[in-house]
């Protein structure tokens, strides 16, 4: 396992050379807060709203609805029998992402903006939606993004009403 760990270490310290993962600093847990938020604080969480992952590579709810400036607790369940993740961030640093969870399957990362499962099991991630505007999540095991196990939240400014479905 440790050699493992420094290989991927040594994989996203040539991404970040390259300039290739610079935009989401995934190596040091640090996201562009400026584009999608901030880690939480469980006290200050406004709602919670419960994600189920599955095995045919999908969320329930896929889309999400908040308000700006919003704190959320997302209850997080596999409900199926491989390992998924939900991880928050722009589509461009998921795509990153994932391109480097591709080569690194058993790449071991916990980030305030994700949380990663067993089957059968229960995690949780607690977000401050600080910008309007959309904010994507999806599961970075090898092959689930491509299969589509993707969403988005919605987060509309605090003056607005948020799209009714």
């Amino acid at each position: 396992m440790k050699t493992l760990r420094y290989i991927t270490l040594a994989a996203l310290t040539a991404l970040a050379a390259t300039g290739a993962y610079a935009s989401g600093t995934h190596a040091g847990g640090h996201h562009a807060e400026d584009l999608i938020g901030k880690a939480g604080v469980a006290a200050k969480a406004t709602r919670t709203v419960k994600v189920d992952m599955t095995d045919g590579m999908r969320f329930n709810p896929a889309s999400i609805d908040v308000k700006q400036g919003e704190t959320v607790r997302f209850v997080v369940t596999n409900s199926g029998k491989l390992k998924h993740e939900l991880v928050l961030g722009t589509e461009k640093e998921l795509k990153e992402h994932y391109e480097v969870m591709k080569k690194n399957p058993e790449m071991e990362h916990a980030d305030a903006n994700m949380v990663t499962l067993a089957a059968g099991k229960t995690g949780e991630v607690v977000w401050q939606f600080t910008k309007a505007g959309k904010v994507d999540f999806a599961c970075l095991q090898p092959g689930h993004y491509d299969a589509g196990m993707k969403g988005a939240v919605n987060v509309t400014k605090a003056s607005e009403k948020p799209a009714q479905k």
